[in-house]
């Protein structure tokens, strides 16, 4: 039987960094994973490192979005250092693109919102977002400059983390589903991967949108896939330092030329199916952002899965199972917030407590539910 002092189920990004940091920490860690590790929404992502609320519902994720922000250049450094690999980080900010009749109302309420949340934003006339961003449509109205924000390569970042966690002493098994959690009475000793039985301390439930497959863990992560479809392009008439964000799209270029456009939220079961419709979407309203990319050579297309929860939150913490903790339902968020997410796993495994309160995010808000749900039932 293997032992390990931290069980980690889910290969991808999240659960790569959280076996890192408890490597570090000085704990034998197993890292099981379904596919390939990094092979899923890490995979897929777009890699837009931005803490500004897409709604209303999202600003409660603000302060999670900021301290993970504030980890990310040790975060990246460490992973480039011990991997030797390079994580295409940009820190060159996002210039959100403003193209209504309204744009100047809805300027003075973005930034109103902004600097009330304590974000860094800047507004802009046409002209000064043109002269930042020359490849901009000439029609738009007013812009946003986040200078604060960045992004980074996802799939170069998650190898990257990958090597650093092997490089570290994770041992880690590619093709080893988990297939339930082991518990014995109130307690979670370990994982069922692979038809045999782990042994751990502390098991972590970090496999994304697949997390609620696994047997014991559904009322604690009810976890959907929501696919993300993304294209990429190259175009030598187009030269785009920022992010992108437009009223339909985003664009997020990479150190090698790439730029990528993202992405369309769809609920369609574990489907990655490319659709006529969402590629339209996506090359249309590329296009009408930035109109060189009429010119632009499609690259590449994708899908992704990303973990949503019912409330469209991140599902973080412990479990009432004693060794049992839940990191998953990061929805539109995860790259985001790993680093914050990796350490406060790690904080409380090895030390009972957090450096930020994670209890609005806690899985027992599901699992509570349920229980209630069943004692109507019955």
């Amino acid at each position: 039987m293997k032992t390990f002092d931290a069980a980690i189920a889910g290969g991808g990004l999240i659960g790569a960094s959280i076996a890192l940091e408890l490597a570090r920490a000085g704990l034998r860690v197993g890292l099981f994973d379904r596919q390939e590790p990094g092979k899923e929404a890490s995979w897929a992502s777009a890699g837009i490192l931005s803490p500004a609320p897409e709604s209303p519902a999202m600003i409660v994720l603000v302060p999670l979005g900021k301290a993970s922000m504030a980890l990310y250049p040790d975060f990246v450094s460490l992973a480039e250092e011990l991997s030797g690999q390079n994580a295409g980080y940009r820190t060159k900010g996002t210039l959100e693109v403003l193209t209504s009749l309204n744009a100047r109302e809805e300027l003075s309420t973005i930034i109103a919102l902004h600097h009330g949340l304590g974000l860094r934003a800047e507004p802009l006339s046409a002209a000064d977002a043109q002269e930042l961003e020359p490849s901009l449509r000439e029609d738009i109205e007013a812009a946003v400059l986040r200078p604060a924000e960045a992004s980074v390569d996802n799939r170069l970042l998650t190898q990257a983390v990958l090597a650093s966690a092997r490089k570290s002493g994770v041992e880690i098994f590619a093709g080893v589903a988990a297939d339930s959690i082991w518990r014995e009475g109130a307690t979670c000793v370990g994982l069922i991967a692979g038809g045999d039985k782990i042994s751990a301390k502390h098991t972590v439930i970090a496999a994304g949108c697949f997390s609620a497959q696994i047997q014991g863990v559904e009322s604690y992560a009810p976890v959907r896939p929501a696919k993300g479809q993304m294209i990429s392009l190259v175009c030598s008439d187009v030269k785009i330092e920022r992010v992108l964000w437009g009223d339909e799209i985003y664009v997020v270029p990479r150190n090698d030329g790439r730029v990528l456009a993202g992405a369309t939220v769809e609920y369609a079961g574990f489907d990655k199916t490319l659709t006529a419709g969402g590629q339209k979407k996506l090359l249309s309203g590329a296009i009408n952002l930035v109109p060189s990319f009429e010119h632009a050579r499609v690259e590449e297309t994708w899908a992704g899965l990303r973990p949503d929860s019912p409330d469209h939150l991140p599902i973080l913490g412990p479990a009432d199972l004693q060794g049992l903790v839940i990191a998953t339902g990061h929805f539109r968020s995860g790259v985001l917030l790993t680093p914050i997410t990796a350490k406060l796993v790690r904080e409380w495994i090895t030390l009972g407590s957090t450096s930020v309160d994670w209890e609005r995010f806690s899985p027992l808000r599901f699992a509570q539910v349920e229980k209630k749900n069943q004692a109507v039932a019955n």
